[in-house]
């Protein structure tokens, strides 16, 4: 829900860290504003330094050697992003991205170990094992070079025209910074200087833990919809609140997520389920609109309570159960776990009456998967969990018990059993007949289409 800046003070829990003394920074512009010192190494912009003192025990050691190889072949270099915003909110960063000014060739010349990747929005790829630091090229939004609107120009025209199609326009560290959605993921990281570089008032809202835009809010919406969920991941995995702006702007423009790439989509609903916080995100994804865009099958469901008996409690109840076992285990449950446990109670009430479940669930699931992208494999799945989920909360599986989508099938039925206050004896039972993942990747392939779930769609 939106938050006051000036009612939410910086918790006590912060890391510690001492900050210049400065005058409040303004909101900047869609413009980095004219030079203020030429002495400064980022001279125009409007940067301020602030003193860092962060533990080099959290930081990624290879990320590091990335950053020191670059500045020593003379490139300026930072970690930057998600990971700057993690630590200084004390958490444990999941990645480490490095923003440089080095060309994708540049790195690749620096590190045998290095890919590049992409062809719209190019990257550097530097591996250690099976670990990625991905290195990015500093990028300016193409907007920048557009000339402002006249008087004369519709503004809602304009603004319907603000999608980014392009975004592998080289720029300075600044014009990086002013490029990102959000203000907490505009801070770079100086490693040397024990710096952090703020260029967009970022480390304010760090203290006061507040999500703001960089820019209008409604323009950064309409350049990428995506972000529209992005705040509300961040929203909801870190605890923060959304400014008024950024959330009535969230609001106004939840319509144009239609016009998102649909597997993008996919991806940004997983995250929102995957990270620990699936009910509040799921919360501010009903609340603000957005559910009614990407799954109004599920937002119909939520918003007529009365007539599904409580069917909104059981669902956020399922919810919590997510995140319970997630954080029980330490990582995120399968995707097909959690798309199934998030469709189950509109899927339930449509399947009401029928005879052939696997048929209903079906039809329940092609809109979705128009509109959202959905692999054939995981609406397989969900077909084939939903169909079998009464017989397993009766302790039977048949031969289903042999496949590999056994596993989901019992992450399932233990989160709806947690979700009603119910023992979960008849998961744990069943999970010590459940068989080894060869065994089942072998029957799975020895028993003919039906159990190829991870191939073509079951349904043909």
């Amino acid at each position: 829900m939106p938050s006051s800046d000036d009612d939410k003070p910086a918790p006590p829990d912060l890391p510690s860290y001492t900050v210049e003394d400065a005058e409040p920074l303004p909101r900047p512009s869609r413009r980095p504003p004219p030079p203020q010192d030429p002495a400064e190494r980022h001279a125009g912009t409007s940067l301020v330094h602030h003193s860092v003192v962060l533990d080099d025990d959290r930081i990624d050691p290879d990320a590091a050697k990335v950053v020191r190889r670059l500045e020593r072949s003379g490139h300026q270099a930072y970690l930057v992003g998600g990971c700057v915003r993690d630590l200084l909110l004390g958490g444990k960063p999941k990645d480490f991205d490095i923003a440089t000014s080095a060309r994708p060739e540049d790195v690749r010349a620096l590190f045998r170990n290095c890919r590049i990747i992409g062809r719209r929005f190019r990257l550097a790829h530097v591996l250690f094992g099976s670990k990625v630091i991905e290195v990015a090229t500093f990028r300016r939004n193409p907007s920048m070079d557009l000339p402002e609107p006249s008087v004369d120009d519709d503004a809602s025209e304009v603004l319907d025209d603000l999608l980014i199609r392009s975004d592998n326009v080289f720029g300075d560290a600044h014009e990086d910074a002013l490029r990102r959605d959000f203000t907490i993921n505009a801070l770079f990281y100086d490693l040397d200087r024990r710096q952090v570089l703020d260029w967009c008032g970022g480390m304010q809202d760090i203290q006061r833990r507040t999500i703001h835009t960089i820019g209008e809010p409604i323009v950064r919406f309409r350049e990428d919809p995506i972000r529209i969920l992005r705040a509300i991941k961040f929203a909801a995995r870190l605890d923060l609140g959304i400014a008024p702006d950024v959330y009535d702007a969230m609001v106004g423009t939840r319509e144009d997520l239609a016009k998102a790439a649909r597997p993008r989509l996919f991806e940004e609903v997983l995250r929102l389920l995957r990270g620990g916080a699936a009910h509040r995100s799921m919360w501010l994804l009903w609340e603000i609109g957005a559910m009614s865009v990407l799954l109004p099958e599920l937002s119909a469901f939520l918003d007529d309570d009365e007539a599904t008996r409580g069917g909104s409690a059981r669902f956020f109840g399922k919810m919590d159960a997510i995140d319970a076992m997630t954080r029980a285990r330490g990582r995120p449950l399968e995707d097909l776990t959690l798309w199934t446990t998030l469709l189950k109670e509109p899927l339930d009430e449509w399947c009401a009456g029928e005879r052939d479940r696997f048929r209903a669930v079906g039809e329940f699931l092609e809109p979705i998967i128009e509109r959202i992208a959905v692999p054939r494999r995981i609406a397989d799945g969900v077909r084939r969990i939903s169909a079998i989920l009464p017989r397993m909360a009766a302790g039977r599986t048949g031969r289903f018990g042999n496949t590999d989508l056994m596993g989901p099938a019992l992450d399932v039925l233990e989160a709806d059993l947690l979700s009603l206050g119910r023992p979960t004896d008849v998961v744990q039972k069943l999970r010590g007949t459940e068989a080894p993942t060869s065994a089942r990747a072998t029957s799975a392939r020895a028993s003919g289409p039906h159990r190829n779930v991870r191939g073509r769609s079951l349904a043909r």
